[in-house]
């Protein structure tokens, strides 16, 4: 189905109007009783339904997804990683888990930068110093010790099997890994396992075994916590520090662990949202734009108007202003979110906006309060269950194959996410994002995230629950794919193939899903000032909606190769 989907999606977009589009796709909405996953790859999917056949809950079939997509999918998927998840229980009860990356101990603010104080971008993009000090397997066994009901053996036996017999590459999987190559061969770790050894291209249908992996996840397991940060596939991480110049040590690894943190809680159109609090900075977003949008009756605007469009922008503007200056990992830095949030303090944001004139970028800095004291390759997955549980889980690499280093002997990549530090405040990291001091280096901290897992909930029954892979259009992404359902009454299927809009302050443009604009709207967006980019896709979002009647629609974004799972 979902082939012939994305095939309609683009022929029908291509031809016809938005409004046809999403007429024409109600039909091929499905429907699931007992439980639902919506991934980007279908042996994780298949591996979340195998976990809730058996008996397991949305927590048990979401450690199952994320410890397979670190075997299907190298690029973002992971161990040597981490993300966030926001966990709503049947309950009524939400909480969320942090298990982002952290610095090691012996990163330092200016560890970029050369003699001169110039930024060497390549140290934190690509090689062992790129790499924080992975979170996953701590936030997926505490997620696990403290929610699920299986026990952390059944639960990764897909990921172990997947791992050892192989699987089948797709043509998208043979793809990335051919049009990555170039960097992997750099390193002999992951030479070994990434490249063919006769020097031939990966085909679709290639079996694509990864032994050492499996062992690792062997270990993970057997032993826990122990099996990762300890031990051999410990000593094997800091072996590949020492080998190849990294920083990262045992200490590092002995040391980290994930956090709980409370959810960032807003409302909007008579949904409640629970959202990552900081170092994720998409919460923080969708919060001030869902405020700030809100003082301008959106609901009297027409979807994808060139009037709706200009309000999403200018919010999108003022509150990535913010976000750039303010937000840093909140164990570290003071942040004033009540202030940043509170009404007065939207509207004072949003005073000079005006609904025939684009304010310049150059001419919006941070607001000001008063103070007493992530191509980018990230993957998300959602889970519901039919006890009522829900799941929404944004882990990731950062770049594609993040680092590029595979742990040898070991057969996972490590991340790149030291560079979604402010290794130099105000210069731009990989996707184009300025931090300030709030996100400087220090050991032991979180880099800022744009990940944003959300779940939105009305009438006390979750309704949405959501994330993506992006970098920043993350965010914009998420929110526009929530605004599609709480504004536009469209299903899951019709939200998530609508055209996304994304702006992040700096640099200054608007970027449009270029295919599925008009001429007419993008000339009355240029006409107040907008400067268009259009691109192929903004980003790729999954998603899980329930109806009235609590029956659950899975979909995955036609943009991309995602896998939709459920009974």
């Amino acid at each position: 189905m979902h082939i012939v989907f994305k095939a309609l999606f683009l022929l029908i977009l291509s031809a016809t109007s938005i409004q046809t589009a999403l007429q024409a796709q109600t039909g091929l909405l499905k429907t699931y009783e007992n439980g639902v996953i919506s991934s980007a790859d279908e042996h994780a999917s298949a591996a979340g339904l195998e976990i809730l056949k058996q008996g397991g809950n949305a927590i048990d079939a979401a450690v199952a997804v994320q410890f397979v997509l670190a075997v299907t999918l190298p690029r973002a998927g992971n161990i040597g990683g981490g993300g966030f998840m926001v966990i709503r229980l049947a309950d009524g009860n939400v909480t969320t888990l942090d298990f982002r990356e952290k610095a090691p101990n012996a990163a330092t603010r200016n560890m970029y930068l050369d003699e001169d104080g110039e930024y060497q971008s390549e140290k934190s993009k690509i090689g062992p110093l790129a790499a924080g000090v992975p979170g996953t397997v701590d936030g997926m066994i505490s997620a696990l010790e403290r929610y699920g009901t299986l026990p952390l053996e059944i639960v990764m036996e897909p990921a172990i099997r997947l791992a050892g017999e192989g699987y089948r590459l797709s043509h998208s999987q043979a793809r990335s890994l051919n049009n990555a190559s170039d960097r992997l061969q750099q390193f002999e770790g992951s030479k070994q396992i990434f490249i063919k050894s006769n020097g031939t291209e990966w085909k679709e249908g290639d079996r694509f075994i990864q032994r050492d992996l499996a062992e690792t996840l062997n270990r993970i397991a057997t032993t826990g916590r122990r099996g990762f940060y300890a031990g051999l596939t410990a000593r094997l991480i800091v072996n590949e520090m020492q080998r190849t110049g990294g920083i990262m040590t045992m200490r590092d690894l002995r040391e980290y662990r994930s956090v709980w943190r409370e959810p960032l809680k807003t409302e909007f159109n008579g949904y409640e949202l629970y959202m990552m609090p900081p170092p994720s900075s998409g919460g923080f977003v969708m919060d001030q734009v869902l405020k700030m949008i809100e003082t301008a009756g959106p609901d009297t605007l027409e979807f994808n108007s060139a009037e709706y469009v200009h309000l999403l922008a200018e919010a999108f503007r003022r509150s990535f202003a913010d976000r750039n200056y303010w937000l840093g990992d909140p164990d570290f830095v003071d942040i004033p979110m009540g202030d940043l949030t509170g009404l007065n303090y939207i509207k004072e944001r949003m005073g000079d906006f005006q609904t025939d004139h684009a304010t310049l970028s150059e001419d919006i800095s941070h607001g000001r309060v008063n103070i007493t004291q992530e191509s980018s390759e990230t993957t998300h997955f959602n889970v519901s269950d039919r006890h009522g549980n829900s799941v929404a889980v944004n882990t990731t690499l950062n770049g594609s194959f993040g680092s590029f280093v595979t742990v040898t002997g070991a057969g996972f990549l490590l991340n790149n996410e030291m560079d979604d530090f402010s290794a130099k405040p105000g210069t731009p990291n990989m996707f184009g994002l300025i931090g300030a001091e709030a996100n400087a280096i220090e050991p032991g901290k979180r880099m800022l995230s744009s990940m944003s897992p959300t779940i939105a909930v009305k009438d006390g029954k979750t309704r949405f629950i959501g994330g993506g892979a992006g970098g920043p259009r993350i965010i914009t992404a998420t929110l526009q794919n929530f605004l599609n359902m709480a504004l536009f009454d469209m299903n899951a299927e019709q939200a998530i193939a609508a055209p996304r809009i994304h702006h992040q302050w700096l640099p200054d443009r608007l970027l449009v899903e270029g295919l599925f604009f008009s001429a007419d709207t993008i000339h009355l967006l240029e006409e107040k000032g907008h400067h268009i980019q259009r691109i192929g896709n903004i980003a790729l979002i999954h998603t899980i909606m329930m109806d009235e009647n609590g029956l659950m629609h899975g979909a995955a974004d036609p943009r991309g190769n995602g896998s939709v799972k459920g009974y």
